[in-house]
């Protein structure tokens, strides 16, 4: 994660009624939406080995261009992160509207090969076959 005092996002640092101001590593802020211009409300903390970020919105949950744009605010080029989507029965929900980016401190967070998912800018359908075919194991 960025350092939070010294990145441009600390200009929208507001303080938290019980979490305060925070300091390079954590905070609250209030962003303005790529979007709509309407207030993204953003906690950041990082600790037991964790990076975290979670995202609000009053009145929807924000949408993938937001999150996208609060990653790359608050997150490294080159760093990824991951929202968890874990069994119904570790669900937490403290608001309806919120969604959370995560980033273990301490390992690399596996990620599929490219192919699996398309071609990526400059390759074609036949590159992302070619690879398929690949990764098949001879038999």
């Amino acid at each position: 994660m960025r350092d939070l005092w010294l990145s441009p996002v600390h200009k929208y640092r507001i303080v938290h009624p019980t979490l305060g101001v925070g300091d390079e590593t954590c905070g609250s802020f209030s962003i303005p939406s790529p979007i709509d211009q309407q207030q993204l409300f953003v906690i950041a903390s990082c600790g037991a080995g964790w990076d975290h970020v979670s995202v609000s919105r009053k009145k929807r949950t924000p949408n993938w261009p937001e999150l996208e744009f609060v990653r790359k605010l608050f997150f490294r080029e080159g760093e990824t992160v991951m929202q968890l989507h874990v069994p119904e029965s570790e669900h937490v929900n403290l608001h309806e509207n919120c969604l959370h980016l995560w980033r273990p401190q301490d390992q690399p967070i596996p990620t599929p090969p490219s192919w699996m998912v398309g071609p990526r800018a400059g390759e074609s359908m036949d590159d992302v076959v070619a690879a398929s075919v690949a990764s098949i194991p001879e038999s």
